[in-house]
């Protein structure tokens, strides 16, 4: 369930809600359209909060695209109960178009998922395919939000962080230790990535 589309106004939603501001003004000089969300760790609620987020965007009257994209343990399709028979990885490879296989949550919310899981994951997301993917994507959408493997579990983050106007690190209050956090930043900044929360 996703808070902000369920319960729009309760005291979670709101939070969601001062997030979405505090994205759309990080940044004065360029405007961030692609956003990473990724955490140390996995279950601290990077998918819940990639989803959320997107339903504000939404419900400011944005057109927005939430892309799964662990290609390793993907969860969105789950979340938003839809089939991920194809998705991002079809798309990538040539096999399917964008506009046949993303699934349309709501008027101008759309959700791709990863559809078929490869062998070679880093690859596919580090690839230049990746990159002009989201170029395009940019045409079409006010906003796009990746949801990305943990850091400290594999590198697909910090490949993606490279690819987008922004990151955004999950901790989960009372769970996530300090050390992780701090490792996670790290990492993120090795590779020039624009965390902005």
């Amino acid at each position: 369930m996703f808070i902000v589309d369920k319960l729009p106004k309760s005291i979670t939603a709101e939070s969601y809600r001062s997030l979405r501001t505090n994205i759309q003004y990080s940044s004065i000089d360029k405007q961030v359209k692609t956003l990473v969300v990724t955490s140390s760790n996995a279950g601290e609620g990077k998918s819940t909060v990639a989803g959320n987020l997107a339903y504000t965007f939404f419900q400011n009257g944005k057109r927005v695209l939430i892309i799964d994209c662990d290609l390793r343990k993907p969860s969105l399709h789950r979340k938003f109960n839809v089939s991920n028979e194809e998705g991002l990885t079809d798309v990538l490879v040539g096999t399917s178009k964008l506009n046949n296989v993303m699934k349309k949550i709501d008027d101008n919310l759309y959700l791709l998922t990863t559809g078929t899981l490869p062998p070679n994951p880093a690859e596919i997301i580090g690839s230049n395919t990746m990159e002009n993917f989201l170029e395009q994507c940019k045409i079409n959408f006010d906003y796009i939000i990746l949801d990305t493997p943990p850091v400290q579990v594999v590198a697909d983050a910090q490949i993606l962080s490279t690819k987008v106007d922004g990151t955004i690190i999950v901790v989960r209050a009372g769970v996530t230790k300090k050390e992780d956090v701090h490792d996670t930043v790290n990492t993120l900044k090795k590779v020039n990535a624009n965390i902005i929360g």
